[in-house]
């Protein structure tokens, strides 16, 4: 019976041949002098990854805001902290309200810090509304516009199905009619600054990053007014209102 070619049984070497053995010291002696320049190689590799190790990536831990499962008082205390220090350097900050804002009232929310990000949330009882984080550049209107650019955002969006299309709709809408729907604000200022904005009414907290926080290298996720308790998701079992 012919040997089965999917065997795992070694194949044997076929015989020497005599004929060939000079050649074969001959392959033998390149691929000895080949596995020599290998391992010279390899060493030199190894050498200059020592000499000039690669330079270590930046910090990615940083984060704004609470995470799933915290107490929200947990994160209020932690926020607080957060402002100690007598560092005069500017540091990245997040603002929560006690109540949602309009995009109009933004720059005197802001209290002329320079507002790096607006978060846009439209609440809807029991239904799970999608939380945009607007970038921002420079100046009042690129955050008073922060509503319009969430609508778009969220308009360019795919969805599996017919409810998360109806929600869509439904943000979309209030958003560019103007809602209360800003839950809050990436701001930077010095320490003082941040803390004198965190007495104003209508702040809940601002939590600061230490100021070796990079830009665009730290995670954010809003104190939605409405959370208290632990932070968890929201219920997502309501009827999705017509507008």
């Amino acid at each position: 019976m012919p040997d089965d070619p999917r065997s795992s049984e070694p194949v044997p070497d076929p015989a020497p041949d005599d004929r060939g053995s000079a050649g074969d010291r001959r392959v033998s002696g390149r691929t000895a002098l080949f596995v020599a320049a290998a391992v010279v190689l390899a060493v030199v590799v190894v050498v200059l990854g020592i000499l000039n190790p690669r330079p270590p990536m930046g910090v990615t831990t940083d984060r704004l805001g609470p995470a799933q499962g915290e107490q929200v008082e947990d994160y209020l205390r932690e926020a607080r902290a957060s402002l100690d220090g007598a560092d005069t350097d500017p540091h990245w900050a997040l603002v929560s309200f006690t109540d949602y804002l309009t995009a109009q009232q933004i720059p005197a929310a802001a209290d002329g810090l320079r507002v790096a990000g607006v978060i846009q949330h439209v609440p809807i009882d029991r239904v799970q509304t999608p939380v945009i984080t607007v970038a921002t550049p420079a100046g009042n209107e690129p955050a008073v516009r922060s509503a319009d650019a969430a609508a778009g955002l969220v308009a360019a969006q795919r969805f599996r199905d017919q409810r998360s299309a109806d929600i869509a709709r439904v943000t979309e809408a209030r958003l560019r009619a103007g809602c209360a729907c800003t839950a809050g604000l990436v701001v930077r200022g010095t320490l003082p600054q941040l803390r004198e904005l965190a007495t104003r009414p209508g702040v809940r907290a601002v939590q600061a990053l230490p100021a070796d926080a990079i830009a665009g290298r730290f995670a954010v996720a809003p104190l939605l007014p409405e959370s208290t308790g632990v932070i968890a998701p929201t219920p997502d079992d309501g009827p999705v209102p017509a507008e």
